[in-house]
């Protein structure tokens, strides 16, 4: 049987002096995550996802390594609106010399970066953050009011979250998202979320919120669908 190469970390030593001037950029509905990245674990190459696909995984081949976390806070206004404040956290950055995270100027209306470590500077400048000089294990927190609910019919809504990755050149490494959607309750029951519930993907739902958790290496784009029931 012939055993499946591993990635060790010179391999992407040398990749990352060979990227060490790009600028990663975030884009999305509410942001995406697109970083060029030097994990300090192994890793097969079966875990690593190649443009166009995406694997979602049954647990972390490199524990510790970079995740994101949202929450998103849905009012009685957000229905007329469409307006939600979200709170999100990039944790175990991976090093690099500057990020920069782009929000969709169309939607965005305010942008506060709530906490930051192990990073030299960060500036919003418009609908973009930029962090300057990340440090490995580097986290930062950055808070925001978005016109992100989108009505379909009188009774139902659409939250979009994507496109979340994290890349090496034309491919994409292992991470894990936290999706947390918060409404006062009994207001909204859950439809259908996208991606459904299976190995590597599990959602919670409540009466004032669902929480969807997803490892995966690729493209992930979420989509929770919601009915207004009073």
């Amino acid at each position: 049987m012939t055993r499946s190469k591993k990635l060790k970390p010179h391999d992407f030593e040398r990749s990352w002096i060979l990227n060490f001037s790009h600028a990663c950029v975030l884009t999305g509905l509410f942001f995406s995550v697109g970083l060029i990245s030097m994990p300090v674990v192994a890793l097969e190459f079966s875990d690593i996802a190649n443009e166009g696909e995406i694997k979602f995984l049954k647990e972390r081949p490199d524990p510790g390594a970079y995740s994101f976390q949202s929450r998103v806070k849905i009012t009685p206004t957000s229905l007329e609106n469409g307006v939600v404040d979200i709170a999100t956290c990039h944790i175990q950055l991976d090093p690099i010399r500057k990020i920069v995270i782009v929000f969709n100027p169309e939607r965005v209306q305010a942008i506060v970066i709530k906490s930051m470590s192990k990073v030299a500077s960060a500036e919003i400048k418009g609908n973009e953050v930029t962090l300057t000089d990340v440090e490995r294990g580097a986290t930062v927190c950055i808070d925001l009011r978005s016109r992100a609910l989108d009505k379909i019919t009188d009774l139902t809504y659409q939250l979009n979250a994507g496109p979340l990755m994290r890349r090496y050149f034309d491919g994409f490494l292992p991470m894990s998202a936290q999706l947390r959607v918060d409404w006062p309750k009994d207001m909204f029951a859950v439809l259908s979320t996208l991606p459904e519930r299976r190995e590597g993907v599990q959602d919670v739902e409540g009466s004032d919120g669902v929480q969807l958790d997803a490892i995966f290496a690729g493209t992930m784009t979420a989509k929770i669908v919601l009915k207004k029931i009073h």
